[in-house]
């Protein structure tokens, strides 16, 4: 049930990124980091629902709601855990599950400021279960994935934790809850 699929890039200018690169420490899951790269495939993630709660495609994501990030080359979801990050010794951001299914450590609140998140709107994701945002502060990696930044989570909020989408793909709702197609609304929101 994917809604539109995003390129999320934080104020350190770099992309959400996730590669079939596992981590040499910590929980030896997929990678998650940061890259400069725009042409990027692997800087694509898929806005989805929770297991508890589906995400309509066409329906905004409203501030507050639980999400999942699903990294559209590998099928793996964002998440987080209590390991430490293997630059900063901050939290690990890793990328976890098969296909989309994974468990509650997938799941990160939308932070935005309105009633619904906008596309030009800078955003904060919270990672439910262990109470830290989505963080990029620049540290490097070297081999094997070299001048890619390190991507974590920290309980503290800064302006290392905000996002904002860059590319992407909106998918418009298939109808109108009167069954004929309506794509006169121009869409701001996610």
């Amino acid at each position: 049930m994917d809604t539109r699929l995003e390129t999320l890039v934080s104020k350190h200018n770099v992309r959400l990124h996730s590669h079939d690169v596992r981590y040499g420490s910590g929980s030896g899951q997929q990678s998650v980091t940061g890259v400069s790269a725009v042409e990027d495939s692997n800087s694509y993630w898929s806005i989805r629902g929770t297991s508890d709660a589906s995400c309509a495609r066409g329906t905004p994501v409203k501030c507050g709601q639980t999400i999942r990030l699903t990294h559209v080359n590998t099928g793996r979801n964002l998440h987080s855990h209590y390991f430490t990050s293997p630059l900063s010794s901050n939290q690990e951001v890793s990328a976890f599950g098969e296909e989309g299914e994974g468990d509650h450590l997938d799941e990160w609140t939308v932070q935005c400021g309105g009633s619904v998140w906008k596309r030009e709107e800078s955003v904060r994701f919270h990672h439910k279960a262990t109470d830290a945002l989505l963080s990029v502060t620049g540290e490097q990696y070297g081999r094997p994935i070299h001048g890619q930044m390190e991507v974590h989570a920290m309980s503290s909020t800064s302006q290392h934790s905000l996002w904002k989408v860059m590319e992407g793909i909106f998918m418009k709702p298939s109808e109108s809850p009167t069954g004929s197609r309506d794509y006169s609304h121009i869409h701001t929101e996610f």
